[in-house]
């Protein structure tokens, strides 16, 4: 799973929305890019299925 953000930061909230999405779909791992900041930002998130 690819989740795409454009937001200033990636926040707390972020990567646990990404698993909430992982754990509805029964998937194991997913990739959190932002690109709304000074610079890209990218977060692997798991989550055990």
């Amino acid at each position: 799973m690819v989740e795409l953000k454009a937001v200033i930061q990636l926040e707390d909230v972020h990567p646990a929305q990404a698993i909430n999405y992982l754990e509805a779909y029964n998937m194991e791992v997913g990739l959190l890019i932002n690109f709304g900041g000074k610079s890209l930002q990218f977060k692997r998130v798991q989550h055990k299925v």
